[in-house]
């Protein structure tokens, strides 16, 4: 029986949170991320949004892809997927079907055990909310 693993995303770093959910999706845990609007990516501003603009027109002709979503919990999602060794077949799709992310918190979860991921010191960033409006 898998293990429900729920972590809040506020104020975490998104590449040490994606690789935290990926192992623990290899493990075999269900991961849920909430707040995940609310994770950061460190760095300069203006870089970021140039990189993440860029990635975003390499998005190919409207029917063929890769389409890179503006959704925040879409961004976290594909950053987690990045981290799995194959999502396509094999163990890879399996561990990517066990991870949900949400904006906010769902009514169901809000009395569950939540684990906090470790809190962003003073350092240069831009959280995925404010991202997603300017790319």
């Amino acid at each position: 029986m898998s293990e429900k693993t729920i972590i809040d995303a506020t104020g975490a770093i998104f590449g040490r949170l994606c690789s935290f959910a990926a192992k623990k999706a290899l493990e075999g845990d269900d991961v849920i991320i909430i707040n995940s609007e609310r994770t950061v990516i460190t760095g300069n501003k203006k870089n970021i949004i140039e990189e993440y603009g860029e990635i975003r027109k390499k998005g190919g002709h409207s029917l063929k892809g890769p389409k890179y979503s503006r959704v925040p919990y879409k961004m976290l999602k594909r950053g987690i997927r990045g981290m799995l060794p194959d999502f396509r077949r094999g163990i890879g799709k399996q561990a990517f079907k066990g991870v949900k992310c949400y904006n906010g918190i769902p009514k169901e979860l809000e009395n569950e055990k939540i684990i906090k991921m470790p809190i962003l010191k003073k350092v240069k960033y831009i959280g995925l909310e404010e991202l997603s409006g300017l790319i």
